[in-house]
């Protein structure tokens, strides 16, 4: 694997959405952040989200959409899908919003980037990897190209 940068996010209080069939649903704005690495540098645009559903077995699935802005003006669209758990008392540690360490949460994502900009055609034509990390007012994660 090949590390190509990381996002720290700075996101808002979480959005609940309430109890369904399938489980909580839940929403995450995000508010902006940063992306630094070798070959991903840029900024995190506000206005996406983490579209989350926890599910019965305590499972988080997510969805992330939002766009990043890179060092050379490029645009990139993000969708970054992903599971999160852990431990049923730091699973509630998190849900409280209190920090959790990281090693004792699983937390992986497979993103896929979309942009218009020559310059970064090589995201079209990887499988990238995500590992990420829940802080209480950011999540990090970072990306790898398989």
């Amino acid at each position: 694997m090949e590390f190509v940068g990381e996002a720290e996010v700075a996101v808002a209080p979480v959005q609940r959405i309430g109890a369904g069939p399938l489980g909580e649903r839940r929403i995450v704005p995000i508010l902006g952040g940063r992306v630094s690495g070798p070959r991903l540098a840029g900024e995190v645009l506000p206005g996406g989200a983490d579209f989350q559903l926890i599910r019965p077995d305590g499972v988080t699935e997510i969805v992330a959409r939002y766009s990043l802005r890179l060092a050379d003006g490029a645009l990139v669209y993000v969708v970054n899908r992903g599971l999160r758990h852990a431990a049923p008392e730091d699973q509630a540690r998190l849900l409280r919003g209190e920090r959790v360490p990281p090693e004792r949460i699983y937390f992986r994502t497979a993103p896929v980037f979309e942009t218009e900009a020559p310059a970064h055609a090589w995201l079209h034509r990887s499988l990238f990897l995500g590992f990420g990390e829940r802080e209480p007012e950011c999540v990090r994660i970072r990306f790898f190209a398989v």
